[in-house]
């Protein structure tokens, strides 16, 4: 019987440098947003709030990294997920924490899930484009938002 299981998880510089990126599309772009990074377990690893950035998005991007951290698939996915099955969609997005709309994306380097992306303070494609920003730029696997 195995006691422990190895698990890989996202550096801190691997995650500093997905934030800096999402932030540099953001400033592409002229938004402002909140842009965290949490391990597969949910804890934050990284966060900036641009100045200028709603308040209230703080905990949005940091649950977005969150859900798809854990759940390893785009936070904009899970009305697909659930599509047919109106209990799935009213007991997950009920939820504390989870995060049913996009703008947060699974980190996976060789198919292997390191934590998530979450971005949140623009509109739901901006988030997305940005977390893809910071994905790319730590040459993390591609995900469309």
């Amino acid at each position: 019987m195995k006691v422990a299981v190895p698990q890989a998880t996202i550096s801190w510089e691997a995650a500093h440098a997905a934030v800096a990126a999402a932030v540099a599309k953001a400033e592409a772009l002229g938004v402002r947003i909140n842009v965290g990074v949490a391990d597969a377990s949910g804890n934050l690893v990284a966060f900036l709030r641009m100045p200028g950035a709603f308040p209230q998005s703080i905990a949005i991007a940091i649950d977005k990294a969150y859900t798809a951290g854990g759940f390893g698939f785009p936070t904009g996915k899970w009305m697909d997920v659930c599509a047919g099955n109106e209990g799935m969609k009213l007991g997950f997005s009920a939820q504390p924490r989870l995060v049913v709309f996009g703008g947060g994306l699974p980190i996976r380097v060789g198919g292997e899930l390191l934590g998530g992306i979450g971005v949140s303070g623009a509109s739901e494609e901006q988030d997305g484009i940005c977390a893809r920003a910071g994905l790319l730029a730590i040459g993390a696997d591609d995900v469309e938002p």
